[in-house]
């Protein structure tokens, strides 16, 4: 949390910076850039936890192996191209112009090293379930990399949007710890400094190979009320803000001190269950839950109509989407009339697991649809990093309820249904041999009919087993500088080399 002497000095720092003017005829380019995030980071590590703040973040100081383009199209970024020699293998061609911040060059070494490093189960990567169909990475001659699949699997080019490649010779000499503490990357911006509770600061890389920033530098800030952070977006001591609400979006708009930018995501927001507890293992009462949650309430009354309800546990952004799936509608007196039919079971009290960086009147929304048809919840807050240790345990000891939203990056339903939905996930809360095996198989279809053809299955089996209950699209809303150009993407990468200034 940032404490406000420290506050008020980088806000004075950074509205000097925008009230400071340039010579006639001149345009003075703007130095440093300030966002204000929910929280700091938790980690500056990619491969260890994947949360917003964290990923808005190392996403500049690292590259990745492949990335996507501002419309969703996937391209080459260290890999220039790759070529599928067999159902299970793909061959990198891997650029060999690209330098880590310390000067070293990036190899195929440090390709293969990466990969064996996110995939190692000891290592234990939240991530882990995105590239475990992923067996075998080697070096081929040519200046290539060799990456072998258990089975086929078509999703692995959308999952490698988000490997990002750090370096063999640093990781191994100084350990996690420290390398998480200052991290070594190859990408556009490189660390500088971590002041912890305050900001990290990262500077321009200006040998960088590809695409330069036109930023100097640029600070993160942890501001964990999204009323101050659009207080400091108007007051010009940050340029940019992140999760605003639909409220704060028309506060901002009406002030004339900046600007709304906002996209729908592929970041699915849903209500978990965990069927591995009483009295969640009845799929009646995971059905009366279906019928009390008023999904459309929730988008038109508290989120100003941004979001887009969904019935599937995936966005209109991934592949896998299917139109006309119909879920669960809102009703509450057929709810009311199961809870009534299961009687004492459905007495017990239920804790609902949630964090401060979600939206908490969506929170407190549900909790109160849930008592109104007759059952007892309780909000259970924690910081995020404690939420998200609580989440990624086995299905006895997690949360009998979470609230929560989804996003992998890499805008396809595997990354989101499998984690999910899997038994053999650390993030799923259900247990069922029929969805396992159609997920399975659809991350093995290289047919792209017959794949979204399961993927339409599993819809269909998600809703009659009550397996999880998606909620809506979520949309992010930032607020901007009036100078700041910037479009969103679906995938929510605040990539600052992408960013401009107009004076």
């Amino acid at each position: 949390m940032i404490v406000t002497s420290s506050n008020r000095i980088l806000g004075a720092f950074a509205l000097a910076l925008s009230l400071s003017t340039a010579l006639p005829g001149i345009v003075e380019a703007k130095e440093v850039l300030t966002i204000d995030l929910v929280n700091e980071p938790a980690t500056l590590d990619p491969h260890k936890q994947w949360n917003p703040d964290s990923y808005y973040v190392y996403r500049n100081i690292f590259d990745n192996l492949v990335t996507r383009d501002d419309a969703g199209e996937i391209r080459p970024q260290i890999a220039t191209d790759w070529e599928q020699i067999s159902d299970t293998e793909v061959v990198f061609t891997i650029r060999d112009d690209v330098m880590f911040h310390d000067g070293e060059k990036l190899t195929p070494e440090d390709v293969v090293f990466t990969v064996k490093r996110i995939t190692d189960p000891a290592f234990a990567s939240p991530q882990l379930g995105q590239f475990d169909k992923i067996v075998g990475a080697e070096v081929m001659d040519g200046n290539k990399v060799k990456l072998t699949t258990d089975g086929p699997y078509p999703a692995l080019l959308a999952q490698l949007v988000k490997l990002s490649i750090v370096p063999e010779h640093v990781v191994t000499e100084v350990g996690d710890d420290a390398f998480n503490a200052e991290p070594v990357g190859s990408g556009p911006y490189k660390f500088a400094s971590w002041n912890r509770g305050v900001d990290v600061k990262l500077e321009r890389n200006d040998d960088y190979w590809g695409e330069k920033g036109v930023f100097e530098s640029a600070v993160f800030r942890g501001v964990p009320d999204a009323s101050t952070r659009l207080a400091n977006l108007q007051a010009g001591t940050a340029d940019l803000v992140v999760t605003l609400n639909a409220d704060l979006a028309q506060q901002l708009e009406a002030s004339g001190r900046g600007k709304v930018l906002t996209v729908n995501t592929e970041r699915v927001a849903y209500f978990a269950m965990n069927s591995a507890l009483e009295p969640l293992d009845n799929t009646e009462l995971r059905k009366a839950i279906g019928f009390a949650i008023d999904r459309e309430g929730i988008v038109e009354g508290l989120l100003g109509g941004y979001p887009k309800v969904v019935d599937e546990l995936v966005s209109p952004a991934h592949f896998g989407w299917v139109e006309g799936v119909e879920g669960f509608s809102y009703d509450p007196d057929q709810a009311k009339e199961i809870i009534s039919s299961l009687g004492e079971d459905a007495k017990q009290t239920m804790k609902l697991a949630t964090s401060p960086v979600f939206d908490q009147r969506v929170v407190q929304a549900i909790q109160q649809m849930l008592t109104d048809v007759g059952l007892s919840v309780e909000i259970e807050n924690t910081d995020m990093a404690t939420w998200l240790k609580d989440q990624q345990t086995t299905p006895d000891q997690a949360p009998m309820l979470t609230f929560s939203r989804w996003s992998c990056a890499c805008q396809d339903a595997d990354g989101i249904m499998y984690p999910l939905l899997h038994s053999s996930s650390a993030w799923s809360r259900f247990n069922d041999g029929e969805i396992d095996k159609l997920l399975d198989e659809a991350r093995s279809e290289l047919d792209v009919e017959k794949r979204q053809q399961l993927y339409a299955d599993l819809h269909d089996l998600v809703i009659d087993k009550v397996a999880i209950l998606p909620l809506y699209q979520a949309a992010i809303i930032y607020g901007g500088a009036e100078a700041l150009e910037w479009q969103p993407t679906s995938n929510e990468s605040l990539f600052l080399n992408r960013m401009g200034w107009a004076e």
